[in-house]
């Protein structure tokens, strides 16, 4: 028995470690589905069958095993007893002698056990593993610990990617808004096409540099009261805002994401760059308050939250070749520009965060606020973090 427990527990960390780089539901499923025919050798199909009403546009057909042509795994057994008693009890289902599965043009196969079990999110039925076995063949206690197990942990799994999924529709509705600052995103490109077109071929140079993010806290809300076309107008005219005090302060608009813009401050020595990125900060704030200052009373206030971080990196240009056009603009990869990103997302309330590199530069300039230690996602040991604003320290979670 020890060793079963065992058995259970390694087939729940391998799932977690090998859904842990994946965020696409279908992708996810897959994955699953994969696990348990392997672990459940005598099984002639695993299906996992979402209920939300949504799935049809966040997942795409997969094929089902028992058919010979394509067919949608989130409906090819929905209405199987075995899956209807499980979602009518909310319990696991297993039935010994279960009837054959009917193909579309009315051929039949058939199957030995069958078994069904729910899989909960926040005490609402999700989704249904469906696992058939061979004929003559029944679910061992082994079989139904381990779909039982799996089916506990998908759930999560699910939602999980189904969030991301959404955020990821919602960053793009929001570009797509936004896409009249794309005439901003490829100034660099303009003017080295000008100035010297051979170095549009020219493979990334290391350059000190200074790299500055930001993204608006209170969107979401927003959107939420308020009706989408007057929210874009007061997004596009904030947006619009930013654009002149970032050019006179050298700074190039690099990327466009949703609610976000990466800025880059390259054409200076290392602290004029980092001096011209918190002097844009500044006057990014002040134009945020200024809109913020004409909205309606009872529209809540927009948030410009900032990270800016300096150091070395690799500069050059970047090309992202699309089925009707090349896009190419001036790019900074790095850890540089990763910290600026995190800090950006750490920050809440209209904070400016810097790192330690950007701190030693600007410190004679303006007052500096430490924040401590904080550990940011995706880097390995925490890191000094300051702010530009003397407000209360706070550490949000990364």
């Amino acid at each position: 028995m020890d060793r079963f427990y065992k058995e259970r527990l390694q087939v729940q960390k391998n799932l977690i470690q090998k859904s842990a780089p994946l965020t696409e539901v279908n992708r996810i499923i897959e994955m699953v589905r994969e696990e348990l025919r392997n672990l459940i050798p005598n099984a002639m199909e695993v299906c996992i069958l979402l209920l939300d009403p949504d799935a049809q546009t966040y997942t795409s057909p997969l094929q089902c095993a028992l058919y010979e042509t394509p067919v949608d795994c989130q409906s090819c057994k929905r209405d199987r007893p075995a899956v209807q008693k499980a979602v009518d009890r909310k319990k696991p289902v297993v039935i010994q002698n279960s009837e054959p599965v009917t193909r579309p043009d009315n051929s039949t196969v058939a199957v030995g056990s069958e078994c069904a079990i729910p899989v909960f999110v926040e005490n609402r039925v999700l989704a249904v593993v469906s696992v058939v076995i061979q004929p003559l063949t029944r679910f061992s206690r082994h079989d139904f610990f381990i779909v039982n197990d799996v089916a506990e942990i998908l759930g999560t799994f699910i939602l999980t990617a189904k969030r991301q999924w959404e955020t990821t529709q919602e960053k793009i509705r929001i570009s797509r808004k936004l896409a009249h600052l794309s005439p901003f995103v490829p100034e660099s490109v303009r003017q080295i096409a000008d100035q010297n077109p051979d170095l549009l071929v020219k493979d990334k140079t290391r350059k000190d540099i200074t790299v500055l993010f930001l993204d608006l806290e209170g969107y979401t809300t927003l959107s939420a009261d308020w009706p989408e076309a007057e929210v874009n107008a007061v997004i596009e005219r904030m947006f619009s805002s930013f654009v002149d005090p970032i050019h006179r302060s050298h700074g190039d608009i690099n990327e466009t994401a949703g609610d976000a813009l990466m800025i880059i401050f390259k054409n200076h020595d290392p602290v004029t760059n980092a001096v011209n990125s918190v002097k844009a900060a500044f006057e990014i704030m002040e134009q945020n308050r200024s809109i913020n200052r004409s909205l309606p009373r009872d529209m809540d206030p927009i948030e410009v939250n900032i990270g800016i971080n300096s150091g070395s990196a690799l500069v050059g240009m970047t090309r992202f070749k699309g089925t009707l056009s090349t896009r190419m603009t001036f790019t900074a990869s790095g850890s540089v520009t990763n910290i600026a990103s995190r800090l950006s997302d750490l920050a809440k309330g209209g904070d400016i965060l810097i790192g330690e590199e950007t701190k030693k530069m600007v410190q004679e300039v303006w007052p500096v606020y430490d924040r401590g230690l904080v550990a940011l996602k995706g880097v390995k040991t925490p890191l000094q973090v300051y702010s530009m604003l003397k407000k209360k320290p706070w550490v949000k979670s990364p």
